[in-house]
């Protein structure tokens, strides 16, 4: 790998995504908030459980609360908190230990580590740069085809690799274009456009498939161990296009209007673009077999994912760029989220102990009862879930709601897939906050947007996603088998 590419890749960009209250609370006041908390949950744990609940499932409610809070305030990592919230389902009498424990054999777990290894590779080699490069210097003519090409790009790559890492990779690219440009930061309506096309390309690119997120395995598997039912890769697939294809149209027209091009001429960038290009050479042996590795493994994926298991697959390809010597086990290191990895196990867990007590049941009848519509409840259901994802992570928003689905489903005999893609779709669909997702953080961190750009824009987008996301759902939707 060249030097230009070393600059990009070695040093992957970091950006603190934790509520801005959290960021200014001294160590004295976090200290005071958990020692509050573990009093609270210390009295809640002591009382007598509800009509109708049993005490398992009482103390399983309190320990998701927690759970909640801590999600939502950022006390405590993510992943930390997951991994508590596992150790207490024994501790607390919920579930036995090698129960609890062995959520951590679930097949989403190491699907979504072989996918982490896959971008690595992608992105370490450098055949994600090579693409990108070629793609903008060739699409990229005027100042409205180049926008377009961003945004288009950001999206395809994020149907095959995670869109953090997707927006992460792309930053530097967008940013040398810009720089090549002499777009002014702040001011350059076109620079907006540029770095706003590069995060809501990676976030409606994002839910198209397994491998835009943590959020679809994740829901998947809590679905399966719930009912029993699964999502094939290219039936998952099949129900997001649907709305993700209209999306991409809706969304970049939408984009030109907030942000029209105020230039008219980007040669000098596609100058700079194809003489990085040619600075980093011919296609080298690692990028060639990544790419078949990763080619061959999309394919297997659709025509072999339900016989054998899309983790089986992943896990395969991922030992194969190994045994070839494309990524070494230190590289991985660096690009794999390991906290999503761990936050898996400890969320299956207590997404498992919420159903198998009957307290997510228990929360539906008490909470959403009243609504005998099916419909009605995927209309409240999707809305707090694309109004939660701005506050907190994809995959804890899955992890929150999918026990509530579940529990939905049995009260109101609802298809269990409609509901999981009601909720996992939504809960992607991040625009208006940095918070919400990296990319989102990303393109505020390049210093051309103000927060008023990307919150105005996402409140306009995300309740055309959510108006599109009902309509697929009543006329789409029961064309490919999924009726409410």
């Amino acid at each position: 790998m060249n030097n230009d590419q070393n600059q990009l890749f070695d040093k992957p960009l970091k950006i603190d995504n934790r509520p801005m209250w959290l960021i200014l609370l001294d160590k004295t006041a976090r200290y005071q908030v958990m020692a509050a908390l573990a009093v609270v949950v210390a009295i809640l744990l002591r009382l007598s459980p509800p009509q109708g609940l049993s005490p398992e499932g009482y103390r399983s409610l309190v320990l998701f609360g927690a759970t909640i809070f801590f999600w939502i305030s950022g006390l405590l990592p993510i992943a930390v908190t997951a991994l508590l919230s596992m150790v207490m389902l024994p501790l607390l009498g919920i579930m036995d230990a090698k129960k609890t424990y062995s959520m951590f054999g679930n097949e989403a777990v190491f699907f979504i580590l072989g996918a982490f290894i896959l971008a690595a590779a992608m992105t370490g080699t450098g055949i994600s740069a090579r693409l990108a490069r070629a793609m903008l210097a060739k699409f990229g003519k005027t100042p409205t085809s180049l926008g377009l090409t961003v945004f288009l790009l950001s999206a395809f790559l994020s149907f095959i690799m995670s869109e953090h890492a997707v927006a992460a990779m792309l930053f530097p690219v967008v940013t040398e274009i810009s720089t090549a440009l002499q777009l002014e930061k702040g001011k350059s309506n076109f620079g907006r456009l540029l770095f706003m096309s590069l995060a809501w390309g990676c976030i409606i690119g994002g839910i198209a498939t397994f491998l835009g997120g943590a959020r679809a395995p994740l829901a998947a598997s809590l679905l399966k161990e719930a009912t029993g039912l699964h999502f094939s890769f290219i039936d998952w697939t099949i129900a997001a296009c649907m709305i993700v294809i209209p999306l991409l149209v809706i969304a970049f027209i939408i984009l030109l209007k907030f942000f029209p091009p105020d230039l008219t001429d980007v040669e000098v960038g596609r100058k700079f673009l194809n003489h990085k290009r040619l600075e980093m050479g011919k296609m080298g042996y690692d990028e060639m077999l990544t790419a078949l590795v990763m080619v061959v493994t999309v394919c297997c994926w659709i025509t072999l994912g339900e016989k054998t298991g899309l983790a089986a697959i992943a896990i395969l390809a991922a030992a194969a760029l190994f045994t070839f010597k494309v990524v070494s086990w230190q590289k991985i290191e660096e690009y794999v989220n390991w906290g999503i990895i761990l936050m898996y196990g400890g969320t299956i867990a207590l997404a498992s102990a919420l159903e198998k007590t009957g307290a997510a049941v228990w929360i539906v009848k008490k909470g959403m009862g009243y609504y005998d519509s099916p419909l009605a409840v995927i209309a409240i259901i999707s809305l707090v879930a694309i109004v939660l994802t701005e506050c907190i992570s994809h995959a804890a928003v899955v992890a929150i709601l999918m026990p509530v689905g579940m529990g939905l489903c049995q009260t109101t005999g609802m298809d269990p897939k409609v509901m999981t893609l009601s909720i996992a779709l939504p809960a992607g669909l991040a625009y208006c906050l940095p918070m919400g997702t990296p990319a989102t953080a990303i393109a505020y961190a390049s210093g051309y947007l103000k927060s008023r750009d990307i919150i105005v824009s996402g409140l306009v987008i995300m309740a055309i996603s959510w108006l599109l996301f009902m309509a697929s759902v009543v006329f789409i939707w029961p064309l490919i088998g999924l009726k409410i």
